[in-house]
């Protein structure tokens, strides 16, 4: 990337002298004479840097400055200036100006400055663009879905998200809770303040309780120096804490403390820290049965389960799926800086009638796959993974796909084959529905070779 850079000074001489340097050094460079030449320019162009003189004629450098901020307060602008005076310099400054130089200009000062001034401009609009892809990425909009289930999902994220209630979302993997979580945060009154997200089933109990509620010094070997958790980091915003259902019972007598007193000790601690916190937990598991099993804390699952909220399996919204599908092939266009204009209509059937194991993560994948692998304007059959090309989607009266000539075994293997996946791999489910005995349908898998 070239930064351009505008240069406003009265004397050619020192304009040319000043723009010889800054090409050397790679920058574009453009020309003015007075303060409105720049203010003309800057009317048609863009420039990332304004060096400007102070002492000018017609318009000083301190009005123009001033007319520039007004037309552009995010502009970035050096003042020069022959009367170094320390009154001067913190008009300029408190006006909007980045820095000033003093002439005669030392070139090796005024580039390292110029350097620094970009390095700032070009962190800054890392940091807006970073901002405004959190907020899309996790604004409502983009948790697509217009079925009930979802919608009633989507309603009860936005009344959740303005207090400071716990909560626990439920559903399976790959049905969009860490998303869920993310959005929850960013439209609550702590979106300026962080969202910290920890994954349970990720680490031992040992490093879960350090990871949470931090250590001292010397709290156990390796322990070097002391360590802030995410609890604590997080305070004053949101904790997000996936696969909940995976902590140790030992790390959930602490939670529970956390949760009633908002207080923690670190290990290797006495002192309690206390924290202002919004819990957001998620977990694939019952909890219920959890619960009765005595694997997850009775006590703590109903401070968990304050507002509970479901996230349904793809499969049980298919009216979503193909909105979904077009959302994902948007961004990943956008991702591998490709311009694919669709799907092909056998691709959209297909994609309708797949169970989705792996829910919307499992489609997000196969979109990414079909824009990467596709070599036209359409995502075709082709492209799809094997899991979903070779279903059988069904006929559009909602009866069975009969091709004539078709032998009645084929059809009868394509029909348990279909029967299975619609159940997951349930034998006794898919018995049931064939309408014959658990033992009859594992005989035919026997005998049509099925590795299911």
């Amino acid at each position: 990337m070239k930064w351009t850079i505008l240069v406003v000074d009265d004397e050619s001489s020192h304009r040319s002298m000043i723009r010889a340097h800054l090409e050397a050094e790679g920058y574009q460079v453009r020309e003015a004479g007075t303060a409105q030449e720049a203010l003309d320019v800057l009317g048609k162009e863009h420039c990332d840097l304004v060096l400007s003189d102070i002492r000018m004629p017609q318009m000083d450098g301190i009005t123009g400055l001033q007319k520039i901020m007004s037309q552009d307060p995010t502009q970035l602008v050096m003042m020069m200036t022959a009367y170094g005076s320390i009154e001067s310099a913190v008009e300029c400054l408190k006006m909007g100006a980045f820095d000033y130089i003093q002439k005669p200009l030392d070139m090796e000062e005024v580039l390292i400055k110029i350097k620094k001034a970009l390095e700032y401009r070009g962190l800054k609009e890392e940091n807006r663009l970073h901002r405004e892809q959190l907020e899309n990425k996790f604004n409502l909009q983009n948790l697509v879905g217009s079925s009930p289930s979802m919608m009633q999902a989507l309603e009860t994220m936005l009344l959740v998200a303005a207090t400071p209630s716990t909560v626990l979302l439920l559903g399976e993997s790959g049905t969009g809770k860490e998303v869920a979580a993310n959005v929850i945060h960013q439209n609550s009154p702590r979106r300026d303040r962080p969202l910290v997200k920890v994954n349970c089933a990720a680490l031992p109990e040992t490093l879960l309780e350090s990871e949470l509620f931090g250590h001292e010094r010397g709290a156990f070997t390796g322990a070097v120096s002391r360590r802030k958790g995410r609890f604590e980091t997080a305070d004053g915003g949101s904790i997000f804490l996936d696969e909940i259902g995976d902590m140790s019972l030992t790390t959930q007598a602490k939670m529970l403390r956390v949760i009633q007193e908002r207080t923690f000790e670190p290990l290797g601690s006495s002192i309690p820290i206390e924290v202002d916190v919004r819990i957001i937990t998620a977990t694939n598991k019952d909890l219920e049965v959890a619960v009765a099993q005595n694997e997850f804390r009775r006590d703590l699952y109903y401070r968990l389960n304050v507002v509970p909220i479901h996230l349904p399996p793809l499969r049980e919204r298919r009216e979503d799926i193909v909105p979904l599908a077009e959302h994902f092939l948007h961004l990943v266009n956008l991702k591998v800086g490709k311009k694919i204009k669709g799907f092909d209509p056998k691709v959209l059937e297909y994609f309708k009638a797949y169970e989705w194991p792996g829910n919307v993560r499992e489609l997000e994948n196969a979109v990414e796959r079909g824009v990467i692998m596709t070599l036209g304007d359409l995502i075709t059959l082709a492209e799809l993974p094997q899991a979903i090309a070779r279903i059988k989607p069904p006929a559009k009266d909602g009866g069975i796909v009969v091709t004539p000539g078709t032998p009645i075994r084929d059809m009868e293997r394509e029909l348990v084959i279909a029967t299975l996946e619609h159940t997951s791999g349930n034998r006794t489910k898919s018995a049931q529905l064939l309408g014959i005995t658990r033992k009859s349908l594992q005989n035919k898998i026997k005998e049509y070779g099925l590795d299911l």
